[in-house]
């Protein structure tokens, strides 16, 4: 089944849904929730018998403590810890070095505490996701692993978790795009002359015909944990694989950082002009067909893009504006995000007690 890629990876493509930064569960499953968050198998203190996993809970619970103040709320160091696990787990099965403890608890907390901002919005809001959303998101999450719903409880089952877990993890992340769609929305506005200049600068159509591209890609992302000069290796690693003989799209499924179209190989599809960023479109349009590229900047991280066909396609003027309007909003979108999310940051009231 293709899974369609988050809009912060593919910033001018489609409808956006907002999705914030992803991790994936484990290397079992490699689902796609969002909110920087994942699963970890059974650790072997978690696998003792039931005597030694309540005198552990117990311990936990007497030495938990606040580790953040977010205004009317509270990260405790347990939730932090509980991140901090998934996320070295992921950075391990992926190979990816982690930045030492002190500074890894730093950027994860900040993560958290922006999180927490934006559900206690969602509060204020009344929003919710009733269980039909959520039962279908859980649904096409599990189908998207080639699993249905029953399999795929059994499965987190034998990982550790349970589905209602998972079902919590999902609400919330739901929750944070609702109040980043609602108001990312409005901060947006695009005007006639914006997309006249936007259709400029693309150079047009000739005669309403467009060069369309299918091409597919490997994102090595650039995230609080792993630098640039990380995931630039990583990028050049990955590439030689590639080069001397691995499967493009074995490789994708492994370890790409873009969920979304890593499921599916890294296929994106066919791609018209403005749908993908500026650094990925550039990048894109010098290879030749079957030809890889070298590690690519965006502001995702670094990618490896392979041109599998070029098409000319005709499309009339009001295709072509329509076109360039959503690949404004995209962008606008994007750029917005990350300037709302700062200033809300700077608006909270925000004790850190590590």
């Amino acid at each position: 089944m293709t899974k369609k890629t988050p809009w912060l990876l593919r910033a001018k493509m489609r409808t956006p849904s907002f999705l914030p930064e992803t991790l994936v569960f484990s290397s079992a499953l490699a689902l796609c929730l969002g909110a920087g968050t994942a699963l970890v198998p059974l650790t072997a203190s978690a696998q003792q018998d039931s005597a030694s996993q309540q005198a552990y809970s117990s311990e936990r619970q007497q030495l938990d403590r606040v580790v953040a103040v977010v205004n009317d709320g509270a990260i405790m160091q347990s939730e932090l810890d509980d991140r901090l696990a998934r996320i070295t787990h992921q950075a391990q099965a992926k190979g990816s070095a982690l930045p030492p403890r002190a500074e890894l608890e730093q950027q994860v907390l900040e993560r958290m505490v922006l999180e927490e901002i934006q559900l206690q919005m969602a509060s204020d809001a009344k929003l919710s996701v009733d269980d039909t959303r959520l039962n279908r998101q859980l649904r096409g999450i599990a189908e998207s692993n080639g699993l249905s719903l029953e399999t795929f409880a059994d499965q987190l089952e034998a990982e550790g978790t349970s589905l209602a877990q998972v079902r919590s993890q999902v609400r919330r992340e739901m929750l944070i795009r609702q109040v980043q769609q609602r108001q990312i929305g409005q901060r947006v506005s695009i005007s006639n002359r914006d997309v006249e200049r936007t259709l400029e600068q693309q150079g047009g159509a000739d005669n309403g015909v467009i060069e369309e591209i299918r091409a597919r890609h490997i994102l090595i992302a650039v995230t609080p944990e792993r630098s640039e000069d990380d995931a630039r290796m990583l990028a050049e690693k990955v590439r030689q694989r590639i080069v001397q003989g691995a499967d493009f799209a074995a490789v994708a499924r492994e370890v790409s950082d873009d969920d979304g179209s890593a499921l599916n190989g890294g296929e994106l599809g066919w791609l018209r002009p403005g749908q993908t960023v500026p650094a990925f479109e550039d990048a894109m349009k010098t290879l030749a067909v079957d030809e890889l590229s070298e590690p690519v900047r965006s502001q995702f991280g670094f990618h490896l893009i392979d041109v599998e066909e070029r098409r000319r396609q005709q499309v009339d003027q009001k295709e072509q504006r329509e076109q360039a309007r959503q690949a404004i909003f995209q962008r606008r979108a994007n750029e917005e995000l990350t300037t709302w999310q700062r200033e809300l940051r700077s608006q909270a009231f925000v004790d850190i007690r590590l």
